[in-house]
């Protein structure tokens, strides 16, 4: 199985890109944010996310594949619009169920605004996120638009799976999960929005539907999940630039490899502490009992369990990559493809 390089072999080609197409996405895609009213209760918030940047890998994985396969980057923008939109749209709603507290260095939508406020401005994003796909009628025929949305709309069948599985493992306090449980709650969660929607959209509209889009699941599915540890982990061990509350993960009783494989390892008593903690409703966690399991994770080697799987899977990756766009002449676009499975792991 392929290795990836180490993050500082990253070509600076996918943060050049990740500029360039983000910019082009950002542009775009305030054509689709409504400047009516009402502001302050609707519109305001629904440009809230959006204008606070994030690293734009989802646009620009669609356009780089679609250029790969010979498309032109306006033939895919509205597509990467979608996608970002969508994205953002699911940020919202994540973090009021997940109670988070911050969401790219700031407080969390609703945090700011309360939860019926901000719910319906997640609601709003998800419908304007249709309204793009809707212009690959006139842009790329109807049955490529067809094709474009019903995979659109998998992915959104699939993420609310996922979150499902997610909440419901909370709810109930489960605890003896498997890794290859929570690589499937991922499987839907993340990495059919993250890099399976974007890398088959882009293929769908650079090939004009010939591209068998089968190869793109595996190959999504092992760099998302890659990108998915990657993102516990820095919830970890990430410093201020993270953007997000350090530890949160902890606090909101997420199951991560990390989680799992620490207890899979506790003796009896840790266990009962774990459950106990797991259970325990938000904002009767405390901060020493957060620490204490930070820190078991770090004795038994759970960090630098969960980091081998990613690089695995990143490996994996590799090889379902040269599957997919190895027959595909060189281009810049498809050196992104291939760096992006580096640069999971040096991003922040």
């Amino acid at each position: 199985m392929a290795e990836p390089e180490s993050a500082a072999n990253t070509p600076p080609l996918v943060t050049e890109l990740l500029q360039e197409y983000g910019t082009l996405t950002r542009k775009r895609l305030a054509r689709w944010l409504p400047a009516g009213q009402p502001r302050a209760h609707l519109y305001d918030l629904v440009a809230d996310y959006p204008a606070r940047g994030g690293k734009m890998m989802r646009p620009t994985l669609c356009i780089a594949a679609a250029r790969a396969f010979g498309a032109r980057v306006e033939e895919a923008l509205d597509s990467a619009v979608a996608i970002e939109l969508l994205h953002n749209a699911l940020l919202i709603h994540d973090d009021i169920e997940d109670e988070s507290e911050e969401r790219r260095g700031r407080p969390t939508l609703h945090q700011l605004h309360g939860v019926p406020l901000a719910l319906n401005a997640g609601d709003m994003l998800i419908l304007l996120g249709l309204r793009p796909l809707l212009e690959n009628i006139d842009r790329l025929g109807p049955r490529l638009a067809k094709a474009i949305l019903l995979d659109a709309q998998r992915m959104a069948r699939e993420s609310a799976e996922g979150q499902a599985m997610e909440l419901g493992w909370r709810q109930d306090n489960v605890t003896d999960l498997r890794d290859a449980d929570y690589l499937d709650m991922v499987l839907k969660k993340t990495c059919w929005l993250a890099t399976i929607l974007p890398s088959r959209i882009g293929a769908l509209i650079g090939s004009r539907g010939r591209a068998p889009l089968t190869p793109l699941v595996r190959f999504g599915f092992f760099l998302g999940a890659a990108f998915q540890i990657q993102d516990d982990l820095l919830n970890l061990i990430a410093d201020a630039r993270y953007g997000k509350e350090r530890c949160g993960d902890l606090y909101e009783g997420k199951r991560t490899l990390m989680l799992l494989h620490t207890y899979r390892q506790a003796v009896p008593d840790e266990r009962v502490r774990i459950d106990a903690l797991l259970a325990a409703p938000r904002p009767e966690k405390r901060a020493e009992d957060i620490a204490w399991l930070r820190g078991l994770m770090e004795r038994g080697d759970s960090i630098a369990y969960a980091r081998s799987i990613a690089h695995g899977l990143a490996g994996a990756a590799l090889h379902e990559l040269d599957v997919c766009f190895g027959h595909l002449p060189d281009s810049r676009d498809k050196r992104f493809v291939h760096g992006l499975v580096t640069w999971v792991f040096e991003r922040i």
